[in-house]
């Protein structure tokens, strides 16, 4: 099978849904398929050699780490991409990805797939400040689902939210994957020496883009409050964002220089699975994330993580038992959960590695077998045309 993945970053400028689509093209291809990464290229790295690539022209996002990508001034792309016989093409964002695997499939006459994976209408409304803008966004989005073969969300509540832009469609839910990843002791012994790891002292760790959108301020404040009653911790990490200066000048307001260490954008897997391995706790009280990818790699290091109550992200988990849930978004909460979590939190990550991780190689298998569904069902309504 030929499939196409297309999204709207690139590596270095991985987030959360282009390391979705990564690890699709690794799986897929793990399985005999050719698979391409459709996207928009970076002047920071080369294509991968272990990909399938086909990379447009981009330009950068003001205020945002990402690119976006520009194909129609991109002739070199748009001839490779002309080229590829796709039987399946799979749209990871709405826009300029989507725009893109939505041209090809309709030029082959292959089925499109889109997964739903981001709050959309958030993230206009904090570039925007304005309503009407960021409704007329998700209406434009909702037409480009509505024009898809199949829709497919990570999780029941990031289906809801979809539903709530206005789409009435059938959503079949599709979660993530993860990997348990081996962590050399080499590898181990460097980022413990990088972090400045103390034995005895608890390690606190947010991994993922440096956003305020994701409520790391939140979580910096919880640790001022750590700090005043006394509460032993140190807060590592790892990422960068729009707001990472602003998040830097913050922690040391409050006076928290020597409990929080910023180590910026962590690109090695082994790197960052060693920083889940040393960690007590994941903070990640965010109401933005659906399925945060680093919940699953922290549970597959054996590390359970800190969500907040009424998020998307903590519909499927159980409080205390393979995660920890804060009541609120407040610091306060945040604090609190975090003092009453440190007793348990081995335990409560011994089960969120059993309950919580799933392998992208099942996630293949039942990804494959809803592309050959899907196949099989478009060449029968083409026959049936003929």
């Amino acid at each position: 099978m030929i499939i196409g993945q297309f999204c709207d970053t690139y590596p270095p400028n991985l987030d959360g849904v282009g390391r979705v689509a990564l690890a699709y093209c690794e799986g897929l291809k793990k399985l005999g398929n050719a698979v391409y990464y459709v996207g928009p290229n970076s002047p920071k790295v080369g294509e991968a050699e272990e990909l399938n690539t086909v990379l447009s022209a981009s330009l950068k996002i003001p205020t945002e780490l990402h690119r976006v990508g520009v194909p129609w001034i991109s002739p070199k792309y748009r001839k490779k991409l002309a080229g590829i016989p796709f039987d399946i093409v799979h749209a990871h964002s709405p826009f300029s990805a989507g725009m893109e695997a939505a041209r090809i499939a309709k030029k082959l006459n292959v089925p499109l797939v889109a997964t739903f994976h981001s709050k959309f209408y958030d993230d206009v409304m904090k570039i925007t400040h304005s309503k009407m803008i960021s409704r007329t966004v998700t209406n434009s989005i909702v037409e480009f689902f509505n024009k898809c073969d199949a829709v497919w969300a990570v999780n029941g509540g990031t289906a809801e939210v979809l539903r709530d832009y206005g789409f009435g469609g059938k959503i079949l839910v599709m979660e993530n994957g993860t990997n348990a990843t081996r962590v050399p002791r080499e590898v181990m012994e460097r980022m413990q020496m990088r972090v400045g790891f103390v034995a005895g002292v608890p390690m606190l760790l947010f991994v993922g883009q440096h956003n305020t959108k994701k409520n790391l301020d939140g979580v910096i404040q919880a640790c001022a409050i750590l700090k005043e009653r006394g509460v032993k911790f140190r807060l590592v990490t790892a990422g960068d964002g729009p707001d990472f200066e602003k998040l830097v000048k913050l922690a040391k307001k409050l006076g928290l220089e020597n409990e929080v260490q910023f180590l910026g954008f962590v690109g090695d897997f082994e790197e960052l699975t060693a920083l889940y391995r040393m960690a007590d706790l994941l903070v990640f009280p965010s109401m933005y994330d659906n399925a945060p990818m680093a919940l699953r790699e922290a549970a597959a290091a054996g590390t359970a993580g800190l969500l907040v109550a009424g998020s998307t992200a903590a519909e499927d988990y159980r409080d205390g038992e393979n995660v920890f849930v804060a009541k609120d978004v407040t610091p306060e909460a945040i604090a609190k959960r975090i003092v009453e979590a440190l007793p348990y939190t081995s335990k409560v990550g011994v089960e969120a590695k059993k309950t919580i991780p799933i392998s992208w190689e099942k996630i293949m298998e039942k990804v494959m077998r809803e592309y050959e569904a899907l196949i099989i069902e478009k060449q029968g309504r083409i026959r049936s045309i003929s």
